[in-house]
């Protein structure tokens, strides 16, 4: 049999036995439409507020800083991205391509800069080299200099921003790249081969634009990301949008006119979004679809080039993630939280608690929408799994402003009710609550589950829905039964994911949370901000450590899915 097979989509419509099953399906339909309403609720909010008045705050920021937040966004974006594809595509090419020693580590280790938050890095490295910490100090105790006499990079700048921002987030390019180099046919390269180019000419004419709809997905993640920080660039001193919005809010006092920086921010996103699309439209992987053809072999390096490539991949692995954990284990080891005990495990309680309730309703609302449209594949139930996954692309700081405007609407009305009719004003039972928390982190993460869980029931055929109707169960039995026991892998990768990037969240936590509410991340980010970096490691550790777990499982992912090498996996000529 060919190895060509058909995987049934999970939004593909199982049969249905007889008439029976079409009003459940329905009854499915409705609420996953309702649940993507209910998630684009904060986007229309912010959108909402585009036409109402700022009291002049707008003029003021338009005649202002506006133009420095676009600018330095702009900028900041075009950076990042660009050092994260040179850095993860070069990567993602050497551990495909080549065999060197060290590889196998590499394949994993690449990926571990992804634990790291954004903030963290920057807390690290702001603490390692401006001019009263250890490097500095030791070069002028070495060499007798003093303040004037030497040039030193300026970490506290928006280039310091980029490349800090870019060794954290050059993994979703790495990811995407080297998926996209190790299924591209042997024939390929070989027919390259047989024109005469080298192999190097032939990475850049043949396996790169080969591989450009996937560098263009993970530029697309690097820019929306880049986007999205907060924690960075407020940390080194960089003006963006995401810090603007903050500014306005809470300096300024004006929630209308952060609401309209915020749109303009969605704005921004929404361009990356239709950017990243046109570098994917008409363009497919190549690979061999009937499997007649091996993968592209591995090429033996000689001593000089597997040192070279070996360097080449340890490089950003240290600066990433060695570098930042080892300093905030010194720390750690030397000070530590000042508040360790029962303090300190009530922010950790804190992040853990959400964290874990968040993946549990997202994975919840991720199953219904995932088999509702499994077991309906209309167009309106298609728009609603769309909108329903839009809100991983918009940075926590637009979903906090908008899940705000709604939830005080909500309390101004309730307060109003009670207080015509039973002379009763309860105050904010919406706005500052867990639930407002919860409901911030389900826009903003949905889309992880999502994803997971599609592609989990995309691997149960049909026709093992068909059965357990034939046998009396409805849809919803069918998925208790028969569905839920296939789906624990899904479900459970879907649930690391969305509790590890819980924990690290900060824009909405920051925003959104309860009066007096502190998570690992917002006490990290304030004992930073006060440069208390030693006391900072603490809660820092622990936030790297809860994003150990996905990058394994994306580890094993990425071997389960590595195609079969045929032939021998070190084929070619040594050399350097």
């Amino acid at each position: 049999m060919s190895e060509l097979q058909v995987i049934p989509d999970a939004g593909a419509r199982p049969p249905s036995a007889g008439g029976r099953g079409r009003r459940p399906g329905l009854v499915w339909s409705i609420g996953a439409v309702a649940i993507a309403a209910l998630i684009l609720l904060p986007v229309v909010a912010v959108l909402v507020r585009l036409a109402q008045p700022s009291d002049g705050v707008w003029d003021h920021l338009a005649a202002t800083l506006l133009p420095v937040y676009v600018v330095n966004s702009l900028a900041l974006v075009a950076g990042v991205v660009s050092l994260a594809v040179a850095i993860g595509v070069g990567a993602g090419w050497l551990v495909a391509a080549f065999d060197f020693p060290g590889r196998r580590v590499f394949e994993w280790a690449l990926i571990l800069p992804m634990t790291v938050p954004g903030y963290v890095i920057a807390i690290v490295y702001f603490d390692l080299l401006t001019f009263a910490g250890p490097v500095q100090t030791a070069l002028r105790e070495a060499t007798g200099w003093r303040r004037g006499d030497y040039w030193f990079p300026q970490v506290a700048s928006l280039p310091g921003a980029a490349v800090l921002l870019a060794l954290v987030l050059y993994p979703y390019v790495y990811l995407l790249a080297r998926t996209a180099f190790l299924r591209q046919s042997r024939h390929l390269m070989e027919a390259a081969r047989s024109l005469g180019i080298g192999p190097w000419a032939a990475f850049g004419r043949v396996a790169l634009p080969l591989a450009r709809p996937a560098i263009a997905a993970g530029a697309g993640f690097v820019a929306m990301e880049t986007l999205a920080d907060y924690g960075t660039v407020q940390h080194l001193g960089v003006p963006t949008l995401t810090s603007g919005i903050f500014r306005t809010w809470f300096a300024a006092g004006s929630p209308v006119a952060a609401a309209q920086l915020a749109a303009l921010l969605l704005g921004f996103v929404a361009f990356v979004l239709v950017l990243e699309r046109a570098g994917r439209a008409g363009r497919r992987y190549a690979t061999d679809p009937g499997g007649r053809a091996a993968v592209i072999p591995r090429r033996r390096l000689g001593p000089a080039g597997a040192a070279a490539a070996a360097a080449a991949c340890l490089v950003p692995v240290a600066l990433g993630f060695l570098l930042p954990v080892a300093e905030l284990a010194r720390h750690h080891l030397a000070t530590g939280d000042s508040m360790w005990g029962p303090r300190f495990f009530t922010f950790a309680r804190n992040s853990l608690v959400l964290a874990g309730v968040a993946a549990a309703v997202i994975l919840a609302l991720g199953l219904f929408l995932a088999y509702a449209r499994r077991l309906d594949g209309g167009r309106a139930v298609q728009a609603a799994i769309q909108a329903a996954g839009f809100g991983y692309a918009i940075p926590g700081a637009v979903i906090a402003v908008g899940v705000l405007f709604p939830l005080a609407w909500a309390d101004r009305t309730l307060n109003a009710i009670l207080g015509a009719t039973l002379g009763l004003t309860p105050g904010l039972v919406f706005t500052g609550t867990i639930a407002a928390l919860l409901f911030a982190y389900t826009v903003r993460f949905l889309a992880i589950a999502l994803s997971s869980l599609e592609a989990g029931l995309a691997r149960i055929p049909p026709s093992f829905d068909e059965a357990a109707r034939s046998l009396g169960s409805g849809p919803a039995g069918a998925l208790a039964r028969v569905h839920l026991p296939l789906l624990r892998p899904s479900i459970l990768s879907a649930a690391i994911f969305v509790f590890a990037d819980v924990m690290k969240e900060l824009p909405a936590t920051l925003i959104v949370r309860p009066f007096n509410f502190d998570t690992l991340a917002v006490r990290v980010f304030r004992l930073a901000a006060d440069a208390r970096v030693a006391e900072a490691s603490t809660g820092a550790l622990v936030i790297v450590a809860a994003g150990i777990v996905p990058v394994v499982l994306l580890s094993r992912a990425m071997n389960a899915e590595t195609p079969r090498r045929r032939g021998a996996p070190t084929a070619g000529r040594p050399g350097g």
